[in-house]
């Protein structure tokens, strides 16, 4: 299951709205692995699919460990539970049944009916963690958000007079670049699209296939189109989320370059509500939006309690008070207020320190 999980990661930022899913496939006498398979870009084919297609006739007889319940509904292809039966496994070992209304138990059951025993909850948090973004689309209607900071050890984004490059050294920036590759876009407001003109993408070498949607928080559509986001969006997808009422040829102008623009309601603020934003984004089939915004953003992403994981990146550094705070107020009165978080990660990149957060249940 361990390596089914491994392999399931691989398509992380690349299979939305599917989950992630990954399938390893064991004749247990001699014990030897005859098939492995992960969710391929796009959602299709099926980490099943897949295994059963490397496996060949090998696959009789086999132990399937999947780290999803087997889709049992007829999409785009028949379903995975079929083909599992088809091929004449001898056992399944599954780590969490899906939720999708869909299937939700019917694909085990459709494994036992046809005999074949069935054992499940192996390695189940670590899959549950997986796909934490599909499964929120599922029971809340909106994807994970995974705020990224990288500050200084006080917690500040840039000095006084805005100067921020390069705050973090290039083992942290590959990294976050990594994250990218892991989710399905990545998000900032329109004050960091001003300050930067950003790139967005994902430029670890080989992987700039693996670039996310660029999403641009812009309430009164006051990103240039003639910046980096708008003139390459037809290689790499550029989404504006705005509020009604904005100049219909502005709106068509950004259309004529290929950025699609999303009208979701406003906030108190005339900016667009973030909780709307986030139903709005899960209904377009996103599962994962990595937040790369400044402190205004960050500040309402956690105001709005949409920061389900933190990735934050500290370098050995001090500006002082008087630099840019990592996250802008938002409304903290009492401890009791205060969002928590479990850390489930630290590691050392080059100089910096990288720790990950997943929200307190």
């Amino acid at each position: 299951m361990a390596t089914a999980l491994g392999l399931a990661r691989r398509g992380l930022g690349a299979v939305a709205p599917n989950p992630a899913v990954g399938c390893v496939l064991v004749c247990e006498d001699p014990g030897v692995v005859v098939g492995r398979g992960w969710t391929q870009p796009g959602g299709r084919p099926h980490a099943e699919t897949e295994a059963l297609r490397r496996a060949g006739n090998a696959a009789r007889g086999a132990v399937a460990y999947v780290t999803l319940e087997p889709c049992d509904h007829h999409g785009e292809t028949p379903p995975c539970s079929e083909a599992l039966i088809d091929a004449g496994i001898a056992a399944a070992v599954i780590a969490v049944e899906d939720p999708d209304p869909r299937v939700s138990g019917s694909g085990v059951a459709r494994l036992r009916d046809a005999g074949i025993p069935v054992t499940t909850g192996v390695g189940a948090d670590e899959a549950w963690d997986l796909n934490a973004g599909f499964f929120l689309t599922v029971s809340q209607g909106r994807p994970l958000f995974t705020l990224k900071a990288a500050t200084t050890l006080d917690g500040r984004i840039a000095t006084r007079g805005g100067d921020s490059q390069w705050i973090t050294g290039p083992e942290a920036r590959a990294f976050a670049h990594r994250l990218r590759a892991e989710h399905d876009a990545v998000l900032v407001g329109i004050g960091t699209a001003l300050a930067d003109d950003p790139d967005l993408t994902c430029r670890l070498p080989g992987m700039a296939g693996r670039s996310p949607i660029r999403i641009v928080l812009d309430g009164r559509l006051r990103l240039p189109v003639d910046s980096r986001l708008v003139t390459t969006a037809r290689e790499t997808p550029t989404w504006l989320v705005t509020v009604p009422g904005n100049d219909p040829a502005v709106v068509d102008a950004f259309r004529s370059h290929g950025v699609e623009v999303l009208e979701t309601e406003a906030d108190d603020g005339g900016r667009p509500d973030l909780a709307a934003a986030a139903r709005a984004l899960a209904a377009r089939g996103l599962t994962r939006v990595l937040v790369e915004g400044g402190g205004q953003v960050a500040g309402s992403v956690l105001a709005a309690g949409l920061a389900d994981r933190v990735a934050w990146f500290r370098a050995p550094r001090l500006i002082g008070g008087d630099g840019v705070a990592a996250a802008a107020v938002f409304g903290v009165e009492t401890l009791a207020d205060a969002p928590g978080f479990v850390r489930t990660g630290l590691a050392m990149l080059g100089a910096d320190t990288l720790e990950t957060y997943r929200r307190e249940e």
